[in-house]
């Protein structure tokens, strides 16, 4: 009997112990929660103070001739933004006051816990079954949702700087309240010396004519313009690796000439150092931060390589490499030799990429892998045409019949056409060198 007992307790201990756990966990993910709460409702009355100091500023500008119409107005805005606030506060006390209690529920479960653990034997038995009964009632995976920050209002004011010259009707509906920007900045994406920004419409009644980005570096206190344009993503260059940049969009509706509110913003950063171009060829002259390559004057002829083989492949069979690009932004006279592309290794004394263990095209849209053309062929490049190359390892093993143990799928894109090829390689390659080659001046080669 008492061999009985004594598993019984340790049974009893061991569940104990477990729902201890459980609860510690339990609480620790309530309190995670609970800074989530906190920081819904800081941007809730951010956003609400700054909407409200927004407003009264531009009320106060034009109450020298307006004020009893603009204070009246100003009062509604004033009122709806309180509305706005409390009505979004109140789910957000609601939930914090359901955590909270979570909190208390669990302090005071591991306080009876911890009791019956370490109480007398005698009695042992039954605090640990009741305590055992208790855990087990309450529902400790039981967690309430949390909204993010772009889920709860941040509020806003849109105001028109020319209301002195409109009809005294239209001052009662000057100015409006939004609870949340109609754009938001959705997606980073690494580039070499860059970030590719995404964003996205949020609010489905809103029909934009433009969108603005804007960026600015660390703590600097100003945001400079980036981007004005209809595209919803943008390649932000000369962005500094391992560095955080924030960022943040806004939108103009259609037929309107103010902006939207800004959106949230977000800080973005890419660890990839930039691409540049090697110095000391004769035939080109590069900018001050060596990613963009001008064919000069002279006379000189070769192959313009990168400093180094910043160009990485995947390491596996399911590794998608960031494509790499040579954007045209000039043109000079086309020749048959000349070439952009992708290399194993620098090799002197050639005047083109059409070479063994290179993969490029040439200014007439015609693509050579290790010196052989091939059949498929893509548009000329032309001032303003894009060049990018896609590269991914698809076979890494013994000898093949092909000749090669290291093959690549290699996709090269211009002017929305693209052809895809393996490219089999004897050696293993973890990065490759970029080039190109011009035999005439005026070409102007920007590498990211």
């Amino acid at each position: 009997m008492e061999a009985e007992a004594e598993a019984e307790v340790r049974l009893l201990l061991q569940e104990a112990q477990e729902s201890i756990e459980a609860a510690q966990s339990y609480r620790r993910e309530l309190e995670q929660r609970l800074r989530g709460l906190h920081q819904a409702r800081e941007q809730i009355r951010e956003s609400a103070t700054l909407t409200r100091d927004v407003l009264e500023q531009h009320f106060d500008d034009l109450k020298g001739t307006l004020k009893k119409l603009l204070d009246e107005r100003l009062m509604s805005l004033l009122q709806e933004v309180d509305a706005i606030e409390q009505d979004s506060i109140k789910p957000l006390d609601e939930c914090q006051k359901l955590i909270e209690h979570g909190v208390s529920t669990a302090d005071e479960l591991l306080r009876e816990g911890e009791s019956a653990v370490h109480g007398d034997v005698g009695p042992q038995n039954e605090k640990l079954c009741s305590f055992t009964k208790k855990a087990l009632h309450i529902q400790l995976d039981s967690l309430p949702e949390v909204p993010s920050l772009v889920d709860v209002p941040c509020l806003s004011a849109q105001l028109d700087d020319c209301l002195l010259t409109i009809l005294k009707n239209q001052i009662f509906s000057h100015g409006t309240v939004a609870s949340r920007p109609p754009v938001q900045l959705e997606e980073f994406v690494e580039k070499p010396g860059g970030i590719l920004v995404r964003w996205c419409k949020v609010d489905d009644d809103f029909l934009p004519q433009d969108y603005r980005l804007q960026y600015r570096k660390g703590t600097a206190s100003h945001f400079e313009d980036v981007y004005v344009g209809s595209e919803t993503e943008f390649i932000v260059l000369h962005i500094d690796p391992n560095v955080d940049y924030q960022f943040r969009v806004c939108a103009r509706g259609d037929g309107r000439q103010e902006w939207s509110p800004w959106s949230i913003p977000q800080t973005g950063r890419t660890t990839l150092v930039p691409h540049e171009w090697t110095t000391g060829l004769e035939g080109y002259s590069l900018s001050s931060r060596r990613n963009i390559a001008l064919r000069n004057d002279s006379q000189s002829c070769g192959v313009l390589y990168s400093k180094a083989p910043t160009y990485v492949c995947g390491q596996t069979l399911t590794f998608r490499q960031v494509l790499s690009g040579e954007l045209i932004e000039t043109v000079g006279q086309p020749d048959r030799r000349d070439s952009l592309g992708v290399c194993v290794e620098q090799q002197n004394g050639f005047d083109s990429l059409q070479r063994d263990k290179a993969v490029c095209i040439s200014t007439n849209g015609a693509v050579f892998v290790n010196g052989k053309e091939m059949t498929n062929q893509l548009p000329a490049v032309t001032s303003g045409s894009t060049v990018t190359f896609d590269m991914e390892v698809v076979q890494l093993g013994p000898s093949s019949s092909e000749g090669g143990n290291f093959k690549l799928r290699v996709t090269i894109s211009s002017n929305n056409r693209e052809v895809v090829f393996d490219w089999v390689l004897d050696q293993c390659c973890g990065s490759l060198y970029f080039g190109c080659s011009f035999s005439y001046p005026g070409w102007k080669v920007l590498v990211f």
